[in-house]
């Protein structure tokens, strides 16, 4: 089996994987016989990890420290700052305008006072968050998927970390955040557990992540919230499912909340 092409960073070991576009071929997912068709891209294989965050931006915000531990407590806005800040560390156009002068007439959300407007530029090279529909496509196993409920598998603990293994010990029964704060329960170094079908790690637990998009649905209007993808430590197991879609205020931080990258295909130069 050939493997699929590594697109590299200039910050070491921090890789983009390659996905294959097409159709979605998982039944367990929202997008199954939607005939939306995916285009290629690259993904990172494993979420922004401390130390990555570090080189580009210089300095931690992580609640729970570890230099191959997924960054966590960072906003949607900081997650589009790093993806601009590394496109122009390697001489690569931004993807993102960032106009910080200027409140978003869309962003409906009472409680986040940043409001910054971000637009995209189509054509660029530079790296970016991924698109909802990209991530749950990646998360499902792209062409090669084999139809798991959970990124890379159908036992989430094969291939997550989440509220009942990812402290002091295994917890059972209903899920409680007093019995979760009393197990010491933190995040992990990412690529410990079982990857899915493209070789992609922690698409399921360890920290959520934020995608491009505003989290729409028919009780939920657009321009309130930005959608965080793939459950994390802290939520319910049904949170880590690859359907799951979860939400958070653009100014919010938390420490389940993290991001990967990503970046067009038709614009990329594999290293």
């Amino acid at each position: 089996m050939t493997s699929a092409p590594v697109l590299k960073t200039s910050v070491p070991g921090m890789e983009l994987v390659f996905v294959k576009g097409g159709t979605f071929k998982n039944p367990k997912s929202n997008y199954y016989e939607s005939g939306i068709v995916v285009r290629d891209f690259y993904i990172g294989k494993y979420e922004v990890t401390q130390r990555e965050w570090t080189a580009v931006m210089g300095s931690n915000p992580s609640r729970f420290k570890g230099d191959n531990l997924p960054v966590d407590s960072v906003s949607w806005y900081e997650a589009i700052e790093f993806c601009n800040r590394l496109s122009l560390m390697e001489g690569l156009e931004p993807y993102y305008n960032i106009d910080k002068g200027r409140q978003d007439p869309g962003n409906k959300n009472e409680v986040d006072q940043v409001k910054w407007v971000v637009t995209v530029n189509e054509g660029a090279n530079g790296y970016r968050l991924p698109t909802e529909v990209e991530w749950e496509y990646a998360a499902s196993g792209g062409q090669k998927s084999k139809g798991y409920k959970y990124s890379g598998g159908n036992k989430p603990d094969d291939v997550s970390w989440n509220w009942r293994n990812s402290g002091d010990r295994y917890l059972s029964g209903g899920w409680s955040w007093h019995v979760i704060e009393n197990n010491k329960t933190t995040t992990h170094p990412v690529g410990r557990k079982k990857a899915n079908e493209l070789g992609l790690y922690d698409m399921s637990g360890n920290v959520r992540e934020w995608c491009w998009d505003w989290y729409e649905d028919p009780d939920i209007e657009a321009g309130l919230y930005r959608v965080a993808r793939g459950g994390g430590w802290i939520g319910d197991i049904h949170t880590i499912e690859i359907s799951f879609r979860g939400k958070f205020d653009a100014n919010g931080i938390g420490p389940d909340q993290g991001f990967r990258i990503a970046r067009n295909a038709d614009s990329a130069t594999v290293g």
